[in-house]
């Protein structure tokens, strides 16, 4: 495993994270991994060294955080010894107020959240989305509060326009709060617009970038097809996947699959490979749901791409429109 700190920040995390959404509440999603299930995954994710972990207060309502704070526990020996993420914005129950980044739903969800993970503090603690009707001030104190408090040791942002994260940097700065060190956000192979702007901000601000879905939920592993369906559980019972994929983005599995069949390796260690050389990239937020991804994902590692490689993975892509707060 190699490691590397979040940006400019001292804080210190292996160059891949574990998704922790898959597990939970099976119920849920057909593809969601219960407890036991869950656990032979997390036991060797720390055996290969992934130090970071990441959750959120809506996956599942809950029950990720619950199966989170339960398996890190039993796979650790020390709370030092991993880095553990989790997010605050989206509603967690019918009640008027139980949503956004208000100050009141902050202060009242990283407690709910600290009592589900069974620990006394988060490492990082992500807004999940932008809140357009919170003013930006309230919720920078609200989160520096967090800090001050012991509870969170940093703070990130996760999806969100170039113009919002530099505002909400701003206000902080301007004021003494604790600034985010930590962009979570939707950046691989088939979708780029991030290199538009954000990833130019991220690295001009010392800010780590973690991207999540960095295998296009599955179609950089070659699970989907052209025209819709798919040959994994997930693949088929995904309905969010068809509006963040296009045809066009079929050309670049397309070079993706020449590429990792003229080097010897699967797609997705490619796919990956390609993501973590990428500027100011720290961690991808992998999901795995058998012990067979998360070696692909170690895996990755190994793999070194030349110039050449890398132009051909990326001559195929389209521009896309950009995907924002939403």
């Amino acid at each position: 495993m190699q490691y590397t700190h979040v940006g400019r920040s001292g804080l210190e995390v292996s160059r891949l994270a574990l998704g922790m959404m898959s597990f939970g509440d099976r119920s849920q999603r057909a593809w969601h991994l219960d407890l036991d299930q869950a656990r032979p995954v997390v036991r060797r994710a720390a055996e290969a060294g992934v130090t970071a972990y990441d959750t959120a207060d809506v996956y599942d309502r809950g029950v990720s955080e619950e199966v989170t704070g339960r398996l890190l526990r039993e796979a650790f020996s020390s709370r030092e010894d991993y880095v553990l993420s989790t997010k605050v914005y989206y509603p967690m129950s019918e009640a008027p107020g139980d949503r956004g980044l208000s100050r009141r739903h902050i202060l009242a969800s990283i407690d709910a959240s600290l009592r589900r993970l069974g620990t006394d503090h988060v490492d990082l603690y992500y807004v999940h989305r932008w809140d357009h009707d919170t003013p930006v001030e309230e919720t920078m104190e609200a989160l520096d509060t967090v800090v001050r408090a012991g509870k969170a040791r940093y703070v990130g942002a996760s999806s969100m326009y170039a113009w919002q994260f530099a505002k909400a940097q701003h206000v902080a700065e301007r004021n003494g709060w604790h600034r985010f060190v930590a962009m979570q956000n939707h950046y691989h192979l088939a979708y780029r617009e991030e290199e538009r702007e954000m990833l130019p901000l991220c690295l001009d601000q010392g800010v780590g970038v973690l991207p999540y879905s960095p295998l296009a939920r599955g179609l950089l592993t070659g699970t989907r097809t052209r025209g819709g369906g798919g040959s994994t559980t997930r693949s088929g019972n995904d309905p969010a996947a068809g509006t963040l994929c296009s045809d066009a983005d079929f050309d670049v599995v397309d070079a993706l699959t020449e590429v990792a069949r003229e080097i010897g390796r699967p797609p997705a260690q490619v796919a990956l490979a390609w993501l973590l050389g990428r500027p100011g990239v720290v961690a991808p937020v992998v999901g795995v749901t058998k012990p067979r991804h998360l070696e692909d994902a170690v895996s990755s590692l190994d793999v070194v791409l030349g110039d050449e490689e890398c132009e051909r993975l990326e001559a195929a892509y389209v521009p896309h429109t950009v995907v924002g707060p939403e």
